[in-house]
């Protein structure tokens, strides 16, 4: 990974077009580790998760040109390496495993280590099945929660303000009904990154998140049996 990581704190550093063509065979050489990299980790999560079906590189990877249509940055070039592996591919509605390396830490995403299991998007009408099943599980979505590794922590980014109507106020999962996204997330050093065996031990930690992507990906199912 240090290859990779070298690269990618000198493209944030010289984020512009001209550094980049004059720089593509150091962009040739990170992508094709990092890509080596996505293929193990496929292989490593598809022994403890068969649901990720038959994926190829172009299913759980992504291009390093940034879409600066609608953005105020507009750096030409992503700064971070990303894989997500989920069943149907990264264009499936269903939740997976998202994990990248990043040029630096920053107060956004896209500027940090991450391992992120779940959605940081939800359809409404999965959002509504999802309340629906906590409720019905009466503490159980806690107790998913409790297996993922230390580290992994929810994301209320946009959460709303109150529990919508119709859910208790006044229970332990009362925040949980607030949630507009469903994703954990665990943000590692560089020591981690560049540890050996990144591969082994990354998966081994998403395995501790399967369940809750099992409840997660239950609710998607269970909306396009019913909405298509």
């Amino acid at each position: 990974m240090k290859e990779i990581l070298d690269f990618l704190k000198q493209l944030s550093c010289n984020n512009e077009r001209d550094w980049f063509m004059a720089h593509k065979d150091e962009y040739k050489r990170a992508k094709e580790r990092f890509d080596a990299f996505a293929l193990e980790l496929l292989a490593a999560i598809r022994k403890f998760d068969p649901s990720i079906g038959d994926l190829q590189l172009n299913d759980i990877t992504y291009r390093i040109y940034r879409d600066v249509r609608f953005s105020a940055d507009k750096s030409p070039y992503k700064t971070h390496m990303g894989v997500y592996i989920c069943p149907g591919g990264k264009k499936s509605p269903y939740s997976g495993y998202y994990f990248q390396v990043s040029a630096s830490a920053k107060d956004s995403w896209e500027g940090t280590h991450m391992l992120a299991a779940g959605d940081y998007w939800c359809d409404p009408k999965v959002l509504a099945i999802l309340r629906e099943d906590i409720e019905m599980s009466d503490g159980g979505f806690r107790k998913i929660l409790s297996q993922a590794a230390p580290g992994f922590e929810l994301d209320y980014e946009g959460a709303l303000k109150k529990v919508p109507a119709g859910f208790p106020a006044d229970t332990p999962d009362s925040d949980y009904y607030r949630l507009k996204r469903f994703c954990i997330a665990y943000m590692p050093d560089d020591d981690f990154i560049l540890a050996p065996n990144l591969a082994e031990r990354v998966a081994a930690l998403f395995k501790t998140t399967k369940p809750f992507l099992d409840f997660i990906n239950r609710a998607v199912s269970w909306s396009k049996e019913n909405n298509d």
